[in-house]
């Protein structure tokens, strides 16, 4: 068994040694920086995105706080609208109703201003109607001859009658 490759002899082995060592030594120099530098690259852009993930997920988790506390502050001033407005209404059918109130009982008044003015005017014109009446009386009285007393008596019965009549 003499194969040269299987038992190399010293020479082939020193060589081989030196070759060797001439290849990691340029490997090391150029090689590893052409492979490690995109490893590198790619370890700090995946670090990166981890940061960010985490970043984004932090900002998520405070968004979502500030989602709720506008929710509620939301919610607060619903109520607080509702509320008000709820007032205000309740407000504008006590002023309407206190404004009809004064209406109508200004409307009362005024038509009893006008039934009194009414029954004033009536009255005067009864007693104008009874003045009238007198007169006419009178006027019948003195014409016929005051003499006769029977004549005069029957005259004013007369009259009478015939203004109970009208």
């Amino acid at each position: 068994m003499n194969n040269p490759l299987i038992s190399p002899g010293l020479g082939t082995f020193v060589w081989m040694l030196v070759a060797f060592g001439i290849l990691a030594f340029i490997l090391i120099k150029w090689g590893w920086p052409l492979l490690l530098n995109p490893l590198k690259e790619r370890e700090a852009y995946i670090d990166e995105q981890l940061n960010a993930a985490a970043k984004a997920r932090e900002e998520m988790q405070n968004m979502k706080l500030n989602n709720e506390d506008l929710l509620k502050s939301a919610k607060a001033e619903r109520d607080e609208i509702l509320r008000n407005a709820r007032l205000t209404s309740e407000k504008i059918v006590e002023d309407a109703r206190i404004k009809a109130t004064e209406e109508a009982d200004r409307i009362v008044e005024s038509a009893r201003e006008n039934i009194n003015y009414e029954k004033l005017k009536a009255m005067h014109d009864l007693k104008n109607q009874i003045a009238t009446l007198s007169i006419e009386i009178a006027e019948k009285l003195i014409s016929a001859e005051l003499s006769d007393k029977t004549k005069a008596n029957d005259l004013i019965a007369r009259e009478l009658e015939n203004a109970k009549l009208n």
